[in-house]
């Protein structure tokens, strides 16, 4: 009686005869998975849009009350200024206005919450009032709440005075898909101009706030409340004014009308 010869396993199969999935090397992507698509400039731009907190209103134009937070983000940017204030020109105890101020800026953490809603602008708002709470404390100096706003607003300058240099302006980025123009914009030297003037005019807020509040600041104790009080004015309101007259300067240009 012979034996039957064993025969050997097919090529991708086991020696059960079962074909199990074919083993990929560390490191190497799977022909049958391609790479995920690296984001172009228009991904990047489109995100930074969004995450700018722009929104669009019903008829196309930009909601710039919607857009600075609603009536909720305006009182997390104003509400633990104006409580500094008030509790260090009443009490001239320094700690105790910090200590009001961080409560504030926390108080709209845990609102947002309760409400469920992001808590990117809270929190970022309670770790800028941390960080001026801090330096103030360190050095003693109320004034000293309001240097790192300073810093802020020439960095956000020095940024977009990039962005106009480079042709990439920043008014651009942020209205350019809230008018689903996307980057198309940069293929006009007209609508390029326009966004250039556009960012010329939220520089120029930010320019502004530097002129008015530094040379209050220098002034020490006796221009605190002017500094303090230019510092509630200029915030949002100012910055609501400055990106509706961007957006107005950067408007097209009705198309023509064909016969």
């Amino acid at each position: 009686m012979t034996v039957p010869e064993k025969s050997e396993p097919a090529a991708g199969q086991d020696p059960a005869g079962q074909n199990p999935a074919r083993k990929v090397p560390a490191g190497q992507v799977p022909v049958d998975q391609p790479a995920a698509p690296q984001p172009t400039v228009a991904d990047l731009a489109e995100g930074y849009a969004a995450k700018a907190g722009l929104h669009r209103s019903s008829n196309g134009n930009i909601d710039v009350l919607k857009s600075a937070g609603g009536i909720q983000g305006i009182a997390e940017s104003i509400l633990p200024g104006l409580v500094f204030l008030v509790t260090f020109t009443i009490t001239r105890e320094l700690p105790l206005a910090l200590i009001l101020s961080l409560a504030a800026a926390g108080t709209f953490t845990v609102v947002r919450l309760v409400q469920r809603k992001p808590l990117t602008q809270a929190l970022a708002g309670i770790v800028g009032v941390g960080i001026s709470a801090w330096l103030a404390n360190s050095t003693g100096k109320a004034e000293d709440f309001y240097v790192p706003g300073f810093f802020t607003n020439a960095a956000y300058i020095v940024a977009m005075v990039i962005s106009i240099a480079v042709r990439w302006p920043f008014a651009g980025l942020i209205f350019g898909f809230i008018r689903n123009e996307g980057l198309d914009w940069r293929k006009d030297p007209a609508r390029v101009k326009a966004y250039q003037i556009g960012t010329w005019v939220i520089i120029a807020v930010l320019a502004l706030r530097l002129l008015v509040q530094v040379p209050l600041y220098f002034m020490g104790e006796q221009g605190f409340a002017a500094l303090a009080t230019t510092r509630l004015l200029m915030g949002a309101p100012l910055y609501i004014l400055g990106i509706w007259i961007a957006w107005l300067l950067t408007k097209p240009a009705p198309a023509a009308k064909t016969v």
